[in-house]
This record gives C-alpha cells, sequence and structure tokens, in this order.
C-alpha cells in the first residue's frame, strides 16, 4: 500500500488535472496523485517540469537513458516501470534499456551517452566522487549550456526518484514491480509501459545525437 494516500482522480484540484493531462490513466497520474493533497505545490512541481522539458537540447531518448539508470540505483519501481513517450518517438528502444545493465560494455551506446551515464551513475551512488577529470571529459561531449542542463536532470531525477520509491506507489505497476517482496529490480528485462508526456513539444535538438550536440558560442 502506498505510504502517502493517492487521491482519486476526480479529486484532484481542477488546475492540477488539465496540467497533468485530463486523459491520463490514474496509474500515470500516481505521483501527482499523491502530491495533490498539496495543490499549489503540485502546480509549481509540474510546471517546473514542463518547463526543463521544453528548454531541453539534450534528446529526450538520452534523457530517458540516464533517467532509467538512475531510477536502478534508487530501486524506484514507478520509476523503473515507466517509459516515456517521446522517448520511444527519438528512437529508444528496449534493447538499449538492456544495455544499460552494463553501459560502459554496450556496443549501442555512443561514447558521449557513456560518459553522461557515468556522471549519472555518480549523481547517484556517489557524488563526491565527481571531480575536475570528470567535468573535463563531460566537456570533450558537451557543451557548456548541457553539462548544467545534465547536471539538474540527474538531481531532478535522483531527488524525486528517491521520494517516490519511499512513497511505495507500486499496486498498479506492472509485473514484478507491484510485489514488495520481489527484492531488487531493474527496468531492463522487464515488463514495462507506456506514459506521454502531456503538453510537451519535442526540443529543436531531440533529432540530434546526443552524442554529437551544437555548441554553444
Amino acid at each position: 500500500m502506498a505510504r502517502v494516500r493517492m487521491l482519486p482522480p476526480d479529486q484532484l484540484d481542477p488546475e492540477v488535472r488539465t496540467m497533468a493531462g485530463a486523459d491520463l490513466s490514474s496509474r500515470q497520474l500516481a505521483p501527482v496523485r499523491a502530491m495533490g493533497h498539496d495543490p499549489e505545490l503540485t502546480k509549481a512541481y509540474l510546471a517546473f517540469g514542463g518547463a526543463v522539458r521544453k528548454c531541453a537540447t539534450l534528446t529526450p531518448r538520452f534523457r530517458e537513458l540516464i533517467r532509467l539508470r538512475i531510477a536502478f540505483h534508487n530501486q524506484c519501481r514507478s520509476c523503473m516501470a515507466i517509459r516515456y513517450s517521446d522517448a520511444l518517438e527519438d528512437g529508444l528502444t528496449e534493447g538499449e534499456v538492456c544495455s544499460l545493465e552494463k553501459p560502459y560494455e554496450a556496443p549501442n551506446l555512443t561514447e558521449a551517452e557513456r560518459m553522461g551515464l557515468r556522471y549519472a551513475d555518480l549523481m547517484a551512488t556517489d557524488h563526491l566522487a565527481i571531480d575536475d577529470k570528470l567535468y573535463a571529459e563531460l566537456k570533450r561531449h558537451f557543451t557548456e549550456q548541457q553539462v548544467v542542463e545534465l547536471g539538474v536532470w540527474c538531481a531532478i531525477t535522483v531527488g524525486f526518484g528517491r521520494l517516490q520509491a519511499s512513497w511505495q506507489m507500486i499496486e498498479e505497476l506492472p509485473g514484478k514491480f507491484s510485489d514488495p517482496d520481489s527484492g531488487r529490480l531493474a527496468p531492463w528485462g522487464s515488463e514495462s509501459w507506456v506514459a506521454p508526456r502531456p503538453g510537451v513539444k519535442k526540443p529543436a535538438a531531440a533529432s540530434q545525437p546526443a552524442a554529437k550536440p551544437q555548441k554553444v558560442a
């Protein structure tokens, strides 16, 4: 049972329902249904998340790889079970998700993607180990703007993922994700479901590979 009562969708603040997407299923609304006890905070959370994605220059596919790798470290089941539609539309495959089991050995990930995942691993497990050398390596592949964007994305994913994991919103999840006694799980090789990103347009840079970002002058 969820540790924070999840409100039925029809009990959410009307503006929250609109911002989250009125056509979304109750399963897709799970975090919002928990946060909905504080409507103003929920509106701010949704607005912030939408703004972060709207101004993104890193591709939806790359951001999803980062999110799922961090979800594994967090053991956030509601995070691991989901695939966002904008990432799938940007070319993400389950084969690439499976490569997250051993990302540094994966031939279907670019050097830049592996570097970004290395940064994400440390942000999730040992942030004080991130040093000047690692940032120098990041800047070989990403612009300064994108390094900042990557860091903020990791921070959001680590923090809110841990919060969602602690709330244990698992009853409506597919397969083993809904079993509290199923032990340590992973997003790869597991049943998943697709959720849309309501009201978020794909960024202009989304068709560009994460490995070759446009440098900022």
